[in-house]
């Protein structure tokens, strides 16, 4: 328990200093940072219920008011802001690029670490971004989509840098692949 309990806060501390790098906002608000790239490490390294944890804890942390969004952003007000639904993605982002690495336990381990940081962290995250920005800024599907294309490079590069993190995770600490 206590075991678990420390993994989650860890690797929701790594979400955290990862919005700290420089982050910069594109014409749809919302910013280009590497939290998305904690959110798939912590989905692939701690599988799917201890990603989605991590990435809770660190939303339920913003929501209340601390500054650890990208450009030192926090608090309710972020509900309403064109990152919503990239915000509240973050769990079940991280609870699918675990899944997918829980699932294909007999795959290349790079491959299978790849892949679940695409799923979750792109494929999934994108949705529910997309939905969010649809409903805050009043766009269709087709245009909000449209604002997301300048994301995808980085996330592209973000998806491959779990995939090798991850990999090394998993030859050091065996365990953690089989969610021990």
């Amino acid at each position: 328990m206590e075991r678990n309990l420390t993994l989650v806060a860890l690797f929701a501390a790594i979400i955290v200093v990862l919005g700290f790098m420089p982050s910069f906002s594109l014409v749809s608000g919302v910013p280009i940072s590497a939290q998305s790239l904690g959110v798939m490490l912590a989905g692939t390294v701690l599988g799917s219920k201890r990603g989605a944890a991590a990435a809770a804890l660190v939303v339920l942390v913003a929501l209340i008011g601390l500054p650890v969004l990208a450009g030192g952003r926090g608090g309710l007000g972020v509900l309403a802001g064109p990152t919503v639904g990239f915000l509240l993605g973050w769990i079940p982002a991280a609870y699918v690029a675990g899944l997918v690495t829980e699932r294909w336990q007999g795959g290349h381990p790079l491959v299978v670490a790849i892949s679940g940081a695409l799923v979750g962290g792109i494929v999934v995250l994108y949705a529910l971004g997309t939905l969010g920005m649809m409903a805050v800024l009043q766009k269709g599907p087709f245009e909000a989509m449209l604002l997301n294309l300048p994301f995808i490079p980085g996330d592209l590069i973000k998806a491959t840098i779990a995939g090798f993190l991850t990999r090394e995770v998993w030859r050091a600490r065996p365990a953690l692949r089989a969610g021990v």
